[in-house]
């Protein structure tokens, strides 16, 4: 998949401190993806990573409407039960 960061999922990599590599590995080979139920050209791309020891669910929104694909945000959270389908 052809990709390119936009500015702020560039701040947002910075800020939230999540690794180039956690997000590439996401985006290749995601545990699950989902369209955005408010913009069906964004698709949510996540999986769940580890740091620290802890568990964290690594949220990816692509416009995938664009060529090339525009990373829009990206963001981890603990939220894990609310955003993952799983039996977690």
């Amino acid at each position: 998949m052809n990709f390119v960061f936009s500015k702020h999922a560039e701040q947002q990599m910075l800020r939230r401190n999540i690794s180039r590599e956690n997000i590439i590995s996401t985006i290749l080979q995601p545990e699950q993806t989902d369209v955005d139920s408010e913009n069906p050209e964004i698709t949510i791309f996540q999986s769940l990573v580890k740091e620290y020891e802890q568990v964290f669910l690594l949220r990816i929104f692509i416009n995938t409407y664009r060529n090339p694909n525009v990373i829009v945000t990206l963001y981890k959270t603990t939220k894990i039960k609310k955003y993952y389908e799983s039996k977690i």
